[in-house]
């Protein structure tokens, strides 16, 4: 799973580990990915930490091989990598929005073409995008991270329907507010960062945010036996935000 050393990508490698899945941590930062591979296997579980800076293909490439050749053909891909690039959609750069697509889409494509040719040989696996509620909302001065996400889904649904009958599954998970380090360090640039954790907990219907853990499972569970005749969908995790009537 790409994008593990940390927040939502973490939890998702904590929670397969507690399934008994042996986890691939493919994270950029040495740091954080080795951290996290370290305290799965010194839980019991199985685990390996690949670097991997999944706007590079050749990168990507030898994570797969790596992981092939250590654990056999994966079963599984959690594409998590993502960066948020918020701007005006006329002050955005032409480097902030090529490296939005990069992260945010071209990785999660090359991540998949990495890990298919052995998942179709296999005749099985299941690939879980990690989307956005701003992939299918548009919150204004969010650009372009909304145009990469809103591109993601359509990438779940054209290779789940490409590979359905090959008995390869897609689908995508799509977060609303999750308190995750990012959120944490976001409330943290304000005088009152208590104030404002409690207006962010305002704005959802059980007056909180989301858990990692909470889309980390939804991740787990479609990844699994249970979920076998859910395809080229999005679950949305965000509390009925999005259900909220809006003035």
């Amino acid at each position: 799973m790409t994008g593990s050393g940390q927040g939502i990508g973490a939890a998702t490698a904590r929670c397969f580990a507690a399934e008994g899945a042996i986890v691939v941590v493919a994270e950029q930062n040495r740091e954080t990915g080795a951290r996290i591979a370290d305290e799965l296997v010194n839980s019991g579980a199985r685990a390996l930490f690949v670097r991997t800076d999944v706007t590079d293909r050749a990168s990507v490439d030898a994570m797969a091989a790596a992981v092939e050749k250590s654990l056999g053909a994966p079963d599984i891909l959690v594409n998590n990598a993502g960066i948020s690039i918020f701007r005006d959609p006329l002050q955005t750069t032409e480097d902030e929005w090529r490296r939005c697509m990069a992260v945010d889409l071209d990785g999660v494509w090359f991540c998949c073409r990495a890990v298919l040719p052995a998942m179709l040989a296999a005749g099985r696996g299941a690939i879980i995008n990690i989307a956005s509620t701003h992939s299918f909302k548009i919150v204004p001065r969010c650009f372009p991270y909304p145009v990469a996400k809103h591109a993601l889904l359509g990438l779940t649904r054209a290779l789940g329907i490409e590979y359905a009958a090959r008995g390869i599954r897609v689908n995508a998970i799509a977060p609303g507010y999750i308190e995750t380090p990012i959120a944490i360090n976001y409330w943290n640039t304000f005088p009152d960062p208590e104030a404002e954790k409690r207006r962010a907990y305002e704005l959802h219907p059980p007056k909180r945010v989301g858990r990692p853990d909470e889309v980390a499972w939804t991740a787990v569970f479609l990844a699994s036996d249970e979920a076998p005749f859910i395809n080229a969908e999005t679950i949305v995790i965000d509390g009925g935000r999005s259900a909220l009537y809006h003035d």
